[in-house]
């Protein structure tokens, strides 16, 4: 099943830490976030909240890397 872009954008996302990256997969380092993403990525790592594609700016599967990994996860 494939979901619209629209439908994707309005999409909750969670942020989920992880130990190991393959090889495939899309990593950002913190440093090549937008300032407005940074700010929501820290806020949602912090309150411990979801956020939307809207929000961030990033994609379901995306990993982030800062001190440790964390993968965007669809909820």
């Amino acid at each position: 099943m494939h979901m619209a872009t629209s439908e994707l954008r309005g999409s909750s996302l969670k942020l989920t830490r992880i130990e190991s990256v393959s090889a495939d997969a899309t990593v950002r380092h913190v440093d090549q976030l937008e300032s407005e993403t940074l700010d929501t990525f820290y806020t949602a790592l912090e309150g411990n909240r979801p956020i939307t594609t809207a929000e961030i700016g990033l994609n379901a599967g995306d990993i982030i890397v800062g001190p440790e990994y964390y993968r965007v996860d669809l909820m």
